[in-house]
């Protein structure tokens, strides 16, 4: 008797062969047969990948960000837990910030609330159907929010948020501040941008851009114009800075007047949500300047303030970014070209092996390993806009560009 080892290697390889063999049969014998199993096939898994991605995205909220301790408590659990961003929400559920905490949620409609320090909240309705129009709320407990709303896919969605035995419909393009203050009887509703309709049982009220209604505890609504924020001038949204010495170089801020504003301050921070505060100014003029910012990513605003010491909204949250200039040789950057994309820019170019760039404040995470870049930008308005491209090596060196490009409307 004679034994021969065979591996599995070689079993698998003669598998596949065989098989290879019966389905070129198939394909000669029978082709319709074999192209309409193929084709099933096919269905059923893409199917199956639809029905697993839609879950989420037809039914949850998600995080999009968390700063300081966030806390979720899911409708049929007892437990608090910490709030990641693979938490999603369902109706019923709430969030809970701490002192120096904030969140923002986004639903599948593209509505966001933005969940200040110290609130409680919880997510009163979250009704997503694509053949209906979306409806989503939230319920303020104590604490702030704010909210934006898209341009919905169907004119008859809903977004609103409630607090005491009030609730807050915004219309879409809309945003608005809402705070409840239980402890201090102090209770208002804001619109920044578009519309909202407050309703108490049968009482109404309209509110449009930069009017506000108040109401105590059991009284009447209040319904009174606010002063409006100021429109920032520089540094523009996404600039950078780059300076020798950034902790002893001055950087200017300046914003447009308000007209009945007296006084204005400058806020500064590290974060979006301005739970890290870097800088705080207090001025009457419509420019300052400040000294010791290290180099990193901040975000500004300014708030105005009239003779009344009523302040208004922050206005638009801009970012820059401080670069600290190489006193070495500079590095190499070079762009090879633009491209649009609809309303986002390509931008390809070269630059050293190692070096890290910034694209408009945002940087640039794929560079190959001989140095070539491939960068699309955020979304742009349509016109003319100057992209600035910067970049640091790993000797200190830096380089700067600008490419103008055009966005169509």
């Amino acid at each position: 008797m004679y034994w021969e080892a065979v591996t599995y290697k070689t079993v698998i390889v003669y598998l596949l062969l065989f098989l290879a063999i019966v389905g070129a049969v198939l394909v000669i014998l029978k082709p319709d047969w074999y192209v309409s199993t193929i084709r099933k096939v096919t269905t059923a898994v893409n199917n199956a990948a639809d029905n697993d991605t839609g879950t989420f995205t037809q039914t949850q909220a998600k995080f999009v960000n968390l700063t300081g301790k966030v806390q979720v408590k899911k409708v049929d659990s007892v437990q608090w837990v910490d709030a990641d961003y693979r938490t999603s929400l369902d109706k019923g559920d709430l969030v809970q910030t701490a002192s120096d905490a904030a969140a923002r949620i986004t639903f599948a409609d593209g509505t966001t609330y933005t969940v200040k320090s110290d609130t409680l909240v919880t997510v009163e309705e979250n009704l997503m159907d694509s053949t209906k129009p979306t409806s989503v709320a939230v319920r303020i407990s104590t604490g702030s929010v704010d909210l934006a709303t898209p341009n919905w896919a169907s004119p008859d969605s809903k977004a609103a948020v409630s607090m005491e035995d009030t609730t807050a419909s915004l219309s879409q393009n809309s945003r608005a501040s809402v705070k409840n203050d239980p402890k201090n009887n102090d209770h208002e509703i804001l619109v920044a941008s578009g519309a909202a309709e407050v309703q108490r049982g049968i009482e109404k009220v309209e509110l449009t851009q930069w009017e506000k209604v108040s109401f105590p505890t059991g009284g009447p609504l209040q319904k009174t114009n606010v002063l409006a924020p100021p429109s920032l001038v520089e540094p523009l949204n996404l600039a950078p800075i780059i300076s020798e010495n950034p902790k002893t170089s001055p950087v200017r801020f300046e914003w447009k007047p308000v007209e009945d504003a007296v006084g204005y301050t400058l806020r500064i921070s590290t974060t979006t949500m301005f739970t890290k505060m870097v800088k705080e100014a207090h001025t009457t003029s419509t420019s300052t300047e400040i000294v010791g910012l290290d180099s990193g990513d901040y975000f500004w605003n300014v708030t105005a303030t009239d003779a009344k010491k009523q302040t208004s909204e922050t206005s638009e949250t801009f970012k820059f970014t401080i670069v600290a200039q190489g006193k070495t040789e500079e590095m190499m950057l070079q762009i090879d070209g633009t491209q649009m994309h609809g309303r986002m820019a390509e931008i390809v170019g070269r630059t050293e092996p190692g070096a890290a760039l910034i694209v408009n404040g945002q940087p640039v995470l794929n560079i190959s390993a001989d140095g070539t870049f491939r960068h699309f930008t955020e979304p742009l308005e349509p016109g003319q806009h100057t992209i600035v491209i910067i970049g640091q090596n790993r000797r200190g060196g830096t380089a700067k560009k600008e490419v103008s490009i055009v966005v169509p409307k």
